[in-house]
């Protein structure tokens, strides 16, 4: 197995096949995992924001995805098949013994979970992944992480979207080793700026933040940690092959050839269009 570094996660995402029609063929939609929890929290809160990140995932990379997300629980057999899991919700959030030891499983096996925090989750959703990972506290995510940088530049992290208690936007996360498999937006709600503009009526310039690290985030869960080989393919937690990263392409900022934009516009130099090899 590829030992995944923050150096060789960026240099991975960078080296791919760089054609949709490539992407399209023999390859299953991906979707996002909304994920189902008990407690007593709105799960189901922000419904356009998915299918919002899905479209935007869609018209900036190569990736093929659905129109909607599917909606999943911890103790589902088709978790395996969902390689970015979202939760989110203002209220309680609850998983029985049996859900933490799925999720951790699922993780180790090479899942990625993303908590979004809609303010109001934060003390259960921390309570929670304490007793999932009580031996892997959960710390703030490095600047320097392929998740800030991987498709657009977030050289100062987090976007900060809404303001809930006017403290700064952090991103928190869970480490298997060096690899993230969980990671934690606090004090930001990226979903809400994923939502419908109507809903909240954002400015476009903060709408396109949280877009952009969505991006990012799907990106990362996708090349880089299913099964930890960016280039030679993932097994699933059940043993199913997945599709190697190296049929994606990142046409980011709508723009195949002029490289990647960074969070504020800059215009990064272009990867090349180099194939993953394993």
């Amino acid at each position: 197995m590829t030992t995944v570094t923050p150096e060789s996660a960026v240099r991975a995402a960078r080296r791919m096949i760089p054609s949709r029609d490539r992407a399209a063929v023999g390859a299953a939609p991906l979707t996002i995992g909304r994920l189902h929890y008990d407690g007593g929290g709105d799960w189901y809160a922000n419904p356009s924001s998915l299918p919002n990140l899905l479209r935007a995932i869609r018209e900036r990379t190569s990736l093929v995805t659905t129109e909607r997300e599917r909606v999943v629980r911890l103790t589902d057999s088709v978790l395996a098949d969902v390689p970015y899991l979202y939760m989110t919700g203002h209220g309680n959030v609850l998983w029985s013994a049996e859900e933490c030891r799925r999720l951790r499983g699922h993780l180790e096996a090479g899942g990625f979970l993303h908590a979004d925090d809609c303010y109001g989750m934060d003390k259960s959703i921390r309570r929670e992944i304490a007793k999932a990972f009580p031996d892997r506290p959960m710390v703030e995510v490095p600047l320097d992480h392929p998740i800030y940088h991987l498709v657009y530049e977030f050289p100062t992290g987090l976007p900060k979207i809404h303001e809930h208690d006017g403290l700064p936007a952090q991103g928190f996360g869970v480490f298997l080793g060096r690899r993230l498999a969980l990671y934690y937006s606090y004090q930001t709600d990226l979903g809400d700026g994923w939502e419908d503009p109507e809903v909240h009526h954002d400015p476009e310039p903060i709408r396109e933040q949280a877009l952009r690290m969505g991006v990012n985030l799907l990106a990362y869960a996708v090349t880089l940690v299913t099964g930890g080989d960016p280039g030679g393919g993932a097994t699933s937690g059940t043993g199913a092959r997945r599709p190697s990263s190296g049929a994606v392409t990142l046409v980011t900022g709508g723009d195949p050839g002029g490289g990647a934009t960074s969070a504020t516009g800059a215009r990064r130099p272009s990867s090349g269009a180099v194939s993953a090899s394993a």
